[in-house]
């Protein structure tokens, strides 16, 4: 019998565990969270259920995993791309795409959500995660205002309204579009709201809609 080298098992072990962080938000998209079990992500995994208890031991513990898989993805691509732009205000816009275009297709619960389901150690973990978005979001900020394209203001406030406004006008469930009007309206959604954030922060635009600094 051939022997299983430790790389190969490793590989099978980290497919596994995709699979079923995978099916876990295919479930989360379709059917929500309230009553999703175990077996279900199993069985829509299609592997035993006994293999992903080995993994994780219950729905908590897969969703904050679920939860930080998807959370660092999000970070990485949003560096990258946040990464090709300059201009703050620019990069204040690409942020909130990236936001809204994400809240919408993940389905993950909101975050006052996740606190009732999660115990008080694991929204910690969580947390963690979700801080370096507001971090991110405050240094675009603080560069806008030493820029001069933002007024001074309160930052983490700022931050902290932003994200507000992010999670309440997150339409769930319209992110993809279905190839027909959908699309255009989810498009013109994000743009209003990208608009208006942009807005409320103290950006201000020439007639050919480009940022221009009010101070310095």
């Amino acid at each position: 019998m051939p022997r299983i080298s430790a790389a190969s098992n490793a590989a099978q072990r980290a497919e596994t565990q995709n699979r079923i962080l995978t099916a876990f938000g295919e479930l989360l998209f379709t059917h929500g969270l309230p009553g999703l079990t175990m077996t279900d992500v199993a069985r829509h995994a299609r592997i035993g259920r006994t293999a992903v208890y080995n993994y994780y031991a219950d729905i908590e513990e897969l969703l904050i995993a679920y939860a930080l898989d998807e959370t660092e993805r999000f970070l990485v691509d949003l560096r990258e791309s946040l990464d090709s732009l300059e201009n703050p205000v620019e990069r204040l816009a690409l942020y909130v795409r990236a936001q809204v275009e994400d809240l919408s297709r993940r389905h993950l619960p909101p975050g006052p959500a996740m606190g009732a389901v999660l115990s008080p150690a694991s929204f910690a973990k969580l947390a963690v995660h979700v801080g370096e978005l507001s971090v991110l979001l405050q240094g675009i900020l603080r560069e806008g205002m030493a820029q001069g394209y933002l007024p001074d203001a309160d930052i983490a406030q700022l931050a902290q309204l932003i994200h507000g406004t992010l999670s309440s006008s997150a339409a769930r469930g319209d992110g993809a579009g279905d190839g027909t009007g959908q699309d255009s309206a989810a498009e013109a959604r994000i743009r209003r709201t990208v608009l208006f954030i942009q807005l409320g922060a103290g950006a201000r635009f020439d007639d050919a809609g480009s940022p221009v600094r009010i101070s310095g």
